[in-house]
C-alpha cells in the first residue's frame, strides 16, 4: 500500500490485526443523525456510536448549509469524551455509502488529528471478511486529551467554488441524477461550470476504493491533473469528503466547499445549471 493510501485508509483485515495486538484504537461508528434515526444494527466490537449531525457538524443554517463546520470547542469536547488523544489511532466507518464516515475522517483531519483512518469498504467489508460484530456500541471512556486546532484541511466558500468552476475543475460528488436536476424544480441542478464526478465512481465492485492507479486515472479524467485549480462539493459536504478521501489516498489534494449545494441553492442570487452540460 502506498504511503498516501495508508495515511487515509485501513483495510478490514488490517484493522482486525491491530485490534488483536491490543493497539489502542478509538473506533467510531458514524451515523448521519442518531437523534432522528437511532442505531438499530450491529457494529464492529468496541465501536462508539457517533452522530454526524450532533457530534461532528454545526447546526444547519442557510449560509452554512446542512452540515457546516463544528464549533472547535464543542468538537474537542466530543473527541475527548470518546477518549481520543493526540496519538490515538482513530478509525471511522459507516454502514451507508461511506460518505458519513468520509465526512468524519475529513473533519478530524481538519481539526488536526492526522492519525485518523477511514475503514475501506465500511461495515460491509468488515463482515465480508468474516469478522465478528457486536449488538451494541460501547460507552466512551471520557478521558481523552486531544486539542482541536481547526483549519488543517483546505476549504472554499461559495464565491471561490464558483471561481474554480469557471477556471478549473469543480467536482460535483453527488452523482448524475442530482447533478442534472429536475426541470420542474428550479433549485435543483449543479453549480454552473461544475463537473459531474460521483464519489461512488471511485469504488470497485466490492465497495472498496479502486487501486491507486485507477483512482489517479479517474480524477485526472475529471480535471484533477495538477494543471488547474480543483475543488469538491456535493449536497451537504459528506459525499464530497468521501471523494476527497479517495483523492488524498491517491496523493491528490483539493479543498472542500463545506456548505455545498445545500448552501448554494439557499441563496436566490446564485445561478443554477441543469442537464448534462457544465453550463
Amino acid at each position: 500500500m502506498s504511503d498516501s493510501r495508508a495515511s487515509v485508509l485501513i483495510t478490514a483485515d488490517a484493522l482486525a490485526a491491530a485490534i488483536s495486538t491490543d493497539e489502542t484504537i478509538v473506533l467510531l461508528d458514524i451515523s448521519d443523525d442518531l437523534e432522528t434515526a437511532p442505531l438499530e444494527r450491529a457494529v464492529i466490537p468496541g465501536a462508539i456510536a457517533a452522530s454526524l449531525a450532533a457530534d461532528i457538524s454545526g447546526p444547519a443554517t442557510k449560509p452554512g448549509g446542512r452540515r457546516p463546520l463544528p464549533d472547535p470547542a464543542l468538537l474537542q469536547e466530543s473527541l475527548r469524551l470518546w477518549g481520543i488523544d493526540a496519538d490515538s489511532l482513530v478509525v471511522v466507518y459507516d454502514n451507508a455509502s461511506g460518505s458519513q464516515a468520509g465526512r468524519a475522517w475529513w473533519t478530524l483531519r481538519w481539526a488536526g488529528h492526522t492519525n485518523t483512518r477511514l475503514l475501506d469498504g465500511g461495515l460491509d467489508a468488515w463482515t465480508a471478511a468474516g469478522h465478528q460484530t457486536a449488538d451494541q456500541p460501547i460507552h466512551p471512556a471520557g478521558s481523552g486529551d486531544f486539542t482541536v486546532i481547526p483549519g488543517n484541511m483546505p476549504v472554499i466558500d461559495a464565491d471561490e467554488a464558483a471561481g474554480i468552476a469557471r477556471n478549473g475543475a469543480l467536482l460535483d460528488a453527488r452523482g448524475k441524477t442530482a447533478y442534472e436536476g429536475d426541470p420542474d424544480k428550479p433549485a435543483s441542478g449543479h453549480i454552473p461550470g461544475a463537473i459531474c464526478a460521483g464519489a461512488k465512481d471511485a469504488l470497485g465492485n466490492d465497495g472498496c476504493f479502486k487501486p491507486t492507479e485507477d483512482l489517479n486515472a479517474l480524477y485526472a479524467g475529471h480535471g484533477a491533473n495538477g494543471s488547474q485549480p480543483v475543488g469538491v462539493y456535493c449536497g451537504s459536504g459528506n459525499a464530497a469528503s468521501f471523494e476527497l478521501a479517495g483523492m488524498y489516498a491517491a496523493g491528490l489534494e483539493a479543498p472542500l466547499y463545506v456548505g455545498s449545494w445545500s448552501a448554494w441553492s439557499a441563496d436566490p442570487d446564485r445561478t443554477v445549471a441543469q442537464g448534462t452540460e457544465r453550463g
